[in-house]
């Protein structure tokens, strides 16, 4: 392939497709002093069932369910926000023709009423912040023993090849959970900035019975039980949205799938004088795609293809909202396991605006608000969230807005016909008469939002590189060819700046995320992926030498190109790691945080301090493409 020289400034690639169908996860030995259980041997364990499809459901006649909000109790931790919150299995209907499924939770004490938990079954209850003051939260696992997808879970055990990771050499496989364990559970606060005991991750989970994970900590261990954990969190972020979800090792994708997600909403008291859509105005909803038996049950297909077959919103497939002829906040979060959106508002009847489509102002996303942008549609990745202004007031009253799905097959950029597709979502019905006499939310193109300057690299600024890489077509991927079970190799002083390259010579879109910090997007820059990875795969055959490592710059096909409109400027957790593309984040500072939470000992961060990054596919994130990353104090004797 030609290479990119300077002055270039045209060049193009094809996309293919050669998608990976996920699976589960390796335990990882020697992370963070991580235990190991044997892996049984390699066999055809996989699990021999028909592909399920849902019955065919009537659009549009179930309302759209609002989570509840968690009420807090502030006396049990003076200067903190305290919850206790359960995970458990209830019941649920995702549609009015589809029979109660079995479902996971998270379901909130209320304080004042411990007889009346706050939850509704499936999902769980939005937790309301404010920022910089602190959270405490014990979380019980009270769920069953045996899994609601246990096929899975004794698939791997069964040593199925394409659902138990297998690392590249000299790597050997290994399990991700012990014998005894068919559930366990812990609870990760995607993007907040947390201490490593409170972080949540996959070997600090723990079980209904109590068996621990090896690195399973809590804080204050005198107030707990040994199938609970609490921790403690610095609400230390910009008004934003975050999210709770499970993170239990080797069976992520399992426990979000049954649902075990929610909200978590950090406010700004100086929010008020922003001028946004407030209150009912303001919607937020919880994406995902799911599988349905005709008896309205989940099926979880993804052993079997790529993405599930129908839509659903804050637990309802085919959802509608009345809504009023004004201008509503909708705060979105893509929490499918594997599928990437691209959404549009489309309105019914087609002719009422010069374009089919409703135009909408993206005002915020993961890390919080940006710059107001007008646009037509945008593509969100799993964990992503977009925070949009939508004015209904430009139809007549009577018209339907849909929202809907189009050019994005999974995996994205995907092929057709390799998962299921999904063109419609949900309906806005513009039904309701103006309340209040008039619309007090400011347009869009006054709003004045705090806005995010842009990071800007020093010339001595520390390169860090992570290489997507799959040893054997549709089977396990790992990040510079190393499983998750090995220690922590790289070291990070802290305080300090680093662009982190994500090199993906593969054809499918990562969404990656990274633990504890925010960064920005820099750039992308395709790159020669049939090339690169043959000498990659050299590289690994002749004993991972480092002097022979491809250097990245030798394999450019063309220049740097910017970051996308909507991801420009703004603060991120997670972002799209395109196929045959190198992408560089850049994150300005890894400092975490240090001080004493709530006057609960051993609640702040000591160094060294481990962390993860991870793709959120989850189930390629339980396949081993997942790494642990540390902070060192200054001086901290690591040279890497």
């Amino acid at each position: 392939m030609r290479r990119w020289k300077a002055g270039d400034d045209v060049w193009a690639k094809e996309i293919l497709k050669a998608g990976a169908v996920g699976g589960a996860v390796m335990l990882p030995q020697g992370v963070l002093g991580a235990r190991a259980y044997a892996a049984t041997a390699q066999g055809t364990g996989c699990p021999d069932i028909p592909v399920t499809h849902t019955p065919r459901l009537k659009r549009y006649v179930d309302p759209l369910p609002t989570p509840l909000t968690a009420v807090s109790d502030p006396s049990v931790y003076p200067g903190a926000d305290y919850y206790e919150i359960t995970m458990r299995q209830d019941s649920w209907s995702f549609h009015r023709d589809l029979g109660p499924a079995a479902v996971w939770g998270y379901c909130a004490n209320y304080p004042h009423d411990p007889d009346k938990p706050t939850g509704m079954g499936y999902l769980g209850p939005t937790i309301s912040v404010t920022t910089d003051h602190p959270t405490v939260v014990k979380y019980r696992n009270e769920l069953p023993t045996t899994h609601l997808f246990q096929f899975v879970i004794d698939a791997i055990r069964d040593g199925c090849s394409e659902l138990t990771p297998t690392p590249p050499p000299p790597y050997k496989a290994v399990l991700p959970f012990p014998s005894n364990v068919n559930v366990w559970d812990v609870v990760h606060q995607h993007g907040g900035f947390t201490a490593p005991q409170s972080d949540g991750m996959p070997m600090q989970s723990f079980s209904p019975d109590g068996i621990h994970a090896e690195h399973y900590t809590t804080l204050d261990p005198g107030r707990v039980k040994r199938n609970e954990a609490i921790y403690g969190y610095t609400n230390h972020d910009r008004s934003c949205m975050l999210w709770y979800h499970d993170h239990g090792m080797g069976m992520t994708s399992l426990n979000v799938y049954a649902g075990l997600a929610g909200l978590w909403r950090v406010r700004d008291p100086a929010d008020e004088r922003l001028g946004l859509p407030r209150g009912e105005f303001e919607v937020h909803l919880i994406l995902q795609d799911r599988t349905f038996n005709p008896d309205g049950s989940l099926a979880y297909t993804m052993t079997l293809r790529e993405g599930e077959d129908t839509p659903v919103v804050n637990g309802k497939a085919y959802s509608f909202l009345a809504v009023e002829p004004r201008r509503y906040r909708l705060r979105i979060l893509n929490a499918s396991n594997e599928r990437f959106w691209r959404l549009r508002f489309d309105v019914y009847p087609r002719d009422v605006l010069p374009q089919p489509t409703l135009p909408f102002w993206l005002i915020g996303t993961d890390g919080g608000f940006r710059a107001p942008l007008q646009m037509l549609n945008f593509l969100i990745s799993p964990a992503e969230r977009y925070d949009l202004i939508v004015d209904f007031s430009q139809v007549p009253m009577g018209t339907n807005v849909r929202l809907t799905n189009y050019h994005a097959p999974v995996h994205y950029p995907g092929m057709p016909g390799e998962g299921p597709e999904i063109r419609e979502i949900m309906e806005f019905q513009v039904a309701k008469p103006l309340s209040g006499g008039t619309d007090r939310a400011r347009p869009p193109k006054e709003l004045r939002l705090p806005t995010v300057a842009p990071v800007k690299p020093k010339p001595h600024t520390r390169r860090r590189q992570w290489v997507t890489y799959q040893h054997k077509l549709f089977r396990t991927m790992t990040f510079n060819a190393m499983p998750f079970a090995a220690p922590s190799q790289d070291f990070i002083e802290e305080g300090s700046s680093e662009i982190w390259e994500y090199i993906n010579p593969n054809h499918d879109a990562h969404p990656m995320h990274v633990h504890l910090v925010n960064f920005q997007v820099l750039d992308r820059q395709p790159i020669d992926a049939v090339e690169y990875q043959a000498d990659y795969e050299k590289w690994i055959d002749g004993g991972r030498k480092p002097e022979d490592l491809p250097v990245l710059e030798n394999y450019f096909t063309g220049p740097p190109i910017p970051p996308d409109p909507d991801e420009a400027r703004s603060n991120k957790d997670t972002f799209k790691s395109y196929p045959e593309t190198v992408t560089r984040i850049i994150i300005q500072e890894f400092t975490p945080p240090t001080s004493t939470i709530a006057s609960i000992p051993g609640s702040g961060t000591e160094f060294p301090a481990t962390y993860i990054h991870h793709c959120h596919i989850l189930e390629h994130e339980d396949d081993d493409l997942m790494r642990p990353w540390t902070i060192v104090g200054h001086g901290g004797g690591h040279g890497h």
